[in-house]
């Protein structure tokens, strides 16, 4: 991938008249044509998936835009790329693309809380019948299906509780169901993980994290596949979802540094890991690094790395204690969020979670997420340390 990023980048340098390093925002709202012939044409282009060096109207974005889909088309190895204003946008621009009156959903029970209220409360007003399945039982998931099945909506890792899925076995289900298949990658990125080479119809991934990585901007994509396309193109194009220029910028030069940044917080997380496994008041770390256990060999089998972000399960009877561990870092910010340059710590309260059906703390756990910045790591290891003494 690193190949791609930089041969991509180069190779595009040459498209824009400007001739500057990097591509022009480009703010417009009315495109102007020469001819209505020439409209026309350019529209029927667009609806067929053509590469365009711009669109037809504002609402669909800019020549900034483009060049970041034609980036993210490269990486993703997809047929097309939709941008949206939040990751958040991205998922629900997949599926709303595809679920109508009557359809059912197969969804992870591990998915963003965001993800399980859009499924659960406003879809169940529209018809639309979310089902749940363990993300740990392959066996689960295959006995949800039914003739009402319309998508297969993965989240993976699972956000907070980092479930893996065989990825490959969905797909193959998928296919043989006649049924559309979704990823929310954000966690790997298409720098770790290509989900539409793999086979699924859509992945998401919220640019807001690592695509951008300086935590200065909201951002989602969608990939699609060939057979897609049309379906998210159509509901796309009435939804009013739009990535303006100035985000899409900001976006353009995060991805300029993704793959240095990613390998260095895979580095730095190897090393936090390291000594987090060695704390007796850790009784748990949510991240495949054991080669031994399921979740390393199904994220050895699909990805090339691995991100910084993964939660730990602390033991204690008192939760002041665990909230004073995460007040006291000083090189963690408390926040929501991911993927910047930032290390980050929050507590997470089952409420935070969601309505989780097949993932409970035991008494007395308590559930950290973390993110693993670019700082030092031997820094990073000190002060977790120095505060983990508040834990009782």
């Amino acid at each position: 991938m690193k190949k791609t990023i930089k041969t991509f980048l180069k190779s595009t340098a040459k498209d824009y008249i400007s001739r500057s390093v990097n591509p022009p925002i480009v703010r417009a709202s009315t495109i102007l044509f020469k001819t209505m012939q020439e409209l026309r044409k350019h529209q029927k282009d667009i609806a067929k998936g053509k590469d365009v060096l711009y669109w037809d109207y504002g609402r669909q974005g800019s020549q900034t835009t483009i060049y970041l889909q034609k980036f993210l088309k490269e990486l993703e190895q997809a047929h097309h790329v939709f941008l949206t204003q939040t990751g958040f946008g991205a998922v629900a621009l997949a599926i709303m693309s595809i679920c109508r009156p009557g359809d059912e959903i197969v969804i992870s029970d591990c998915v963003y809380r965001p993800t399980q209220k859009l499924v659960s409360q406003i879809l169940k007003e529209f018809n639309i019948k979310a089902i749940w399945y363990n993300p740990n039982s392959f066996e689960d998931l295959k006995s949800k299906i039914t003739n009402k099945t319309k998508l297969i909506y993965v989240e993976n890792p699972g956000s907070n509780t980092f479930e893996f899925q065989d990825l490959g076995k969905i797909v193959s289900l998928a296919k043989r169901k006649n049924i559309y298949t979704a990823i929310d990658n954000t966690w790997g990125t298409a720098y770790f993980l290509q989900p539409i080479k793999l086979g699924f119809d859509l992945s998401i991934t919220s640019a807001t994290k690592y695509y951008s990585g300086h935590s200065d901007v909201m951002a989602g994509t969608l990939a699609v596949s060939k057979k897609i396309y049309k379906k998210v193109w159509c509901y796309n194009h009435v939804s009013g979802y739009r990535l303006s220029a100035d985000d899409a910028y900001l976006v353009i030069r995060g991805l300029r540094t993704l793959d240095i940044r990613l390998e260095k917080h895979q580095e730095n997380t190897k090393q936090v890991i390291k000594w987090l496994s060695q704390q007796k008041k850790i009784v748990k770390i949510l991240y495949p690094y054991k080669p031994l256990s399921t979740s390393y060999k199904l994220w050895k089998k699909y990805y090339s790395g691995a991100s910084g972000l993964l939660s730990v399960i602390i033991n204690s009877k008192s939760k002041s204690s665990v909230y004073k561990f995460v007040n006291s870092l000083e090189l963690f910010g408390i926040g929501y969020s991911w993927g910047g340059f930032e290390s980050l710590a929050v507590y997470n309260d089952p409420v935070e979670m969601g309505d989780r059906r097949f993932f409970k703390l035991e008494k007395n756990q308590h559930l950290i997420r973390v993110h693993i910045g670019l700082e030092d790591p031997k820094d990073l290891i000190n002060d977790l340390k120095k505060s983990l003494k508040f834990v009782k």
